[in-house]
């Protein structure tokens, strides 16, 4: 049987979530694996609900939606209520520490990140939490290498905004390995 990884970003729209989604597929297909995504706005937009789901698969995905998370990451209150109860009992929920207050009666791993306020403090730049939270995933969980997601920044990020973007993931890397200490 094939492994099957199905992760889920949520928080709300402005944040990043699909940019985010889209350079964590990227990084699965350049490793060779298996990838499909999708991603939905609230009505509203900016502001609203916002999600980007990715399925990786070392064979063929026969059902290319996600099912149940092993992997959420809730980089706001309302979607972390939303699917908190959405990911399986061996699975891992990475929350935005400044953002969200976790519910610690749930049976599964929480981790978490000070996405927003590192990169305020830290790189002056809030638009890049998205980034620093995609770091602290790949170093918390493994889901795709360092080398894949900096690729996927080269490849989908403007020139100007890649040095950014670049610190902003080593900045979430560097949170991911005080985490798993």
């Amino acid at each position: 049987m094939s492994e099957m990884r199905q992760v889920r970003l949520s928080g709300f729209g402005g944040q990043g979530i699909v940019l985010a989604g889209l350079l964590l597929g990227q990084a699965g297909v350049m490793e060779g694996k298996y990838v499909t995504g999708s991603n939905s706005y609230g009505a509203q937009a900016r502001g609203s609900g916002c999600k980007s789901e990715i399925v990786f698969s070392d064979h063929p995905i026969h059902y290319p939606h996600l099912i149940i998370a092993d992997i959420l990451v809730a980089m706001s209150q309302g979607a972390y209520q939303t699917y908190d109860e959405e990911v399986k009992e061996s699975g891992i929920i990475l929350y935005d520490r400044g953002r969200v207050v976790p519910n610690m009666e749930l049976n599964v791993k929480q981790l978490g990140v000070s996405a927003t306020e590192i990169s305020l403090k830290k790189l002056k730049n809030k638009q890049v939490a998205n980034i620093v939270m995609l770091g602290a995933l790949v170093e918390t969980t493994g889901i795709v290498s360092p080398r894949a997601i900096r690729k996927a920044i080269a490849l989908h990020i403007p020139k100007r905004f890649q040095a950014l973007n670049l610190k902003a993931f080593h900045k979430g890397m560097e949170l991911g390995k005080q985490i798993n200490a």
